[in-house]
């Protein structure tokens, strides 16, 4: 039961209260006691329920209602049943006895009325009915946890706009209603109550900047909807007639959880007595909506694809065509970036991260965008976040980028961000040994039944594979194969120390780089030796994959992205399936 303020009451003297539907309010009844008092009674109105605590009644009196002695320690509270129908409709009396007095009586006139936020608390994609907000003042995680959540408004509904929707301080339609939260204020009072009260919505300024707040007019037509909280307004006077009525209130994020934000922003209706025009305006009762704030979530290689994204360039003809084949083998979308907007970039792995926020009533894709602008700098919000079903950018504080896993030099914002988020903690590896210095190079993720494997680029291994290979008399199979002039022999790799000892490793294709779409692995073609009509390479990652249920389709990269220091997954990036676990079940 939420707690209201404190009523005192004056003996001999009427007093006015109002009690709001839901909360409990104390009644002083100790201080205001008459000199030489000892005891007193209470009786109170049908539609008010008054309760004495920390004291049993001194004396039952003959008509059944009882006496208390004045005790500091008691406690009076009183709740009230339904909202009043006029003002001072409810009356509780109290009576104050003393040895050697009659009987002194106060009265106070209570106004019952509802006043109250709702919101999806519970987390079941519906608006939990007022009345029944336990828990909506706090937020905990968990299977049973509590509280509302908000999704940052990143997509852009409208093709034409410059920028995503949380840019603006307006609502497009009714798509761009669905990525936010919908919070409900419940008012129940006399005709002439806010002849004297006020309702205040409002939100900390700290967090001003983080949330924006539409009103929904009469009518609910989509130019009705103004905005009435934002970064420049922290709080808003509502004008509202007295009756019963319900106001929507339509809640978007502008800001994603990070180091100075925890993600969390309050959403109070204050109501205030402004009967006395020569006093401050006072507090009478507030009511909050928690929202944290969705996190942006990656998707692994583990998640099942939905779509495809790869850029075509002037030499990649014969690479484009595999990758096609592959995503219709994977039966999922590929979209193709042109070369008009590529501007010569083809490195989609570096440009985007594709992920997704979710709340109860929506999930949206959100692309991560790289700070790197170069020429895919335009793709993510001219090209991804207007295709059919929208998809979000999550731009945030941080000037490098590079995979999901980052190097010693991963800037300290990105790490910050990641964090923020609270459901995938950030995983740091060393790749500076690395040309390039990126995880992609030597690990990759592949799903099996029930689980995954993790996939490490061994040099120890593919010199193993080349010594037996030797031992069977193959020492003079050639390496590239087609695509070098100066031609490699399994003897030369075998014999070349230096090559050992100074890159301990094999300068093949990284196969690990691969484009995983389920079962299906898009794997660089390493060009191997060939032996008995078929590269010994290839057949050595097919006897280790292909018994897990994999599917590997080899794919020639050679001069399109292998001689420009990448590899298939380098400049591929993929949308994938959200987890079917919730975030907002897991606990920190």
């Amino acid at each position: 039961m939420a707690q209201g303020t404190v009523i005192h009451v004056a003996p001999e003297e009427p007093t006015y209260a109002v009690c709001v539907l839901g909360t409990e309010s104390q009644l002083d009844v100790y201080s205001s006691a008459p000199t030489g008092c000892t005891s007193f009674s209470i009786s109170a109105s049908p539609g008010v329920i008054v309760d004495v605590a920390h004291g049993p009644p001194a004396k039952k009196k003959p008509k059944g209602s009882s006496k208390w002695s004045l005790d500091p320690r008691l406690e009076v509270s009183l709740r009230v049943r339904d909202a009043s129908n006029s003002t001072g409709d409810q009356k509780v009396q109290i009576s104050y006895y003393g040895s050697k007095t009659s009987p002194i009586q106060a009265l106070l006139y209570v106004t019952g009325v509802e006043i109250s936020l709702s919101a999806d608390i519970t987390r079941t994609g519906k608006v939990k009915p007022a009345g029944a907000r336990k828990g909506q003042r706090a937020w905990t995680w968990g299977p049973r946890g509590q509280g509302a959540i908000l999704l940052v408004n990143c997509d852009k509904d409208n093709p034409k706009s410059s920028t995503i929707d949380c840019r603006d301080d307006r609502v497009l339609d009714s798509q761009d209603l669905q990525d936010m939260s919908l919070v409900t204020l419940n008012t129940n009072t006399p005709r002439d109550f806010f002849a004297r009260h006020q309702l205040l919505l409002h939100v900390a300024k700290s967090e001003m900047d983080k949330v924006r707040v539409f009103q929904a007019s009469r009518g609910n037509q989509i130019s009705r909807y103004r905005e009435v909280l934002g970064p420049k307004q922290p709080c808003h006077p509502l004008e509202l007639p007295g009756g019963q009525h319900s106001t929507d209130f339509y809640v978007e994020g502008l800001a994603f959880p990070d180091a100075n934000f925890p993600g969390l922003i309050s959403l109070t209706v204050s109501l205030l007595d402004t009967s006395n025009p020569e006093l401050p305006k006072t507090l009478v009762f507030q009511d909050s909506v928690v929202f944290r704030v969705a996190p942006w979530i990656m998707t692994p290689n583990t998640q099942p694809p939905e779509e495809v994204y790869v850029c075509r360039m002037l030499e990649n003809e014969d690479f484009l065509k595999s990758v096609t084949a592959l995503t219709q083998e994977a039966k999922c979308q590929l979209t193709v970036c042109s070369r008009e907007q590529s501007v010569g970039d083809r490195w989609m792995q570096d440009e985007i991260e594709v992920g997704y926020i979710q709340a109860p009533h929506k999930t949206l894709p959100v692309v991560f965008d790289s700070p790197r602008n170069r020429g895919l700098k335009e793709f993510p919000i001219k090209c991804m976040l207007v295709r059919a079903g929208g998809a979000g950018s999550a731009e945030t504080p941080f000037s490098c980028l590079s995979r999901h896993q980052r190097s010693e030099e991963m800037h300290q914002a990105l790490q910050d961000f990641l964090s923020a988020q609270q459901v995938q903690a950030p995983v740091k590896l060393y790749s500076d040994w690395l040309f390039v210095g990126h995880v992609d190079e030597f690990l990759s993720f592949v799903p099996v039944h029930k689980g995954f494997r993790l996939l490490l680029a061994s040099p120890r291994s593919c010199y193993r594979l080349f010594q037996e290979q030797l031992e069977e008399g193959h020492g003079e199979a050639l390496l590239f194969e087609g695509v070098k002039k100066k031609k490699q022999k399994i003897k030369d790799v075998l014999s070349n120390e230096k090559l050992r000892e100074d890159n301990s490793y094999v300068q093949v294709p990284a196969w690990v780089n691969m484009l995983v779409l389920g079962k299906h692995l898009g794997i660089p073609k390493p060009f191997g030796p060939i032996i008995d009509d078929r590269c010994c390479l290839e057949e050595k990652v097919r006897s280790l994959l292909e018994p897990l249920g994999l599917r590997c389709t080899f794919i020639d990269d050679f001069y399109a992205y292998h001689l420009r220091h990448g590899e298939v997954h380098c400049g591929t990036n993929v949308r994938r399936r959200p987890f079917s676990f919730k975030w907002w079940h897991m606990v920190p």
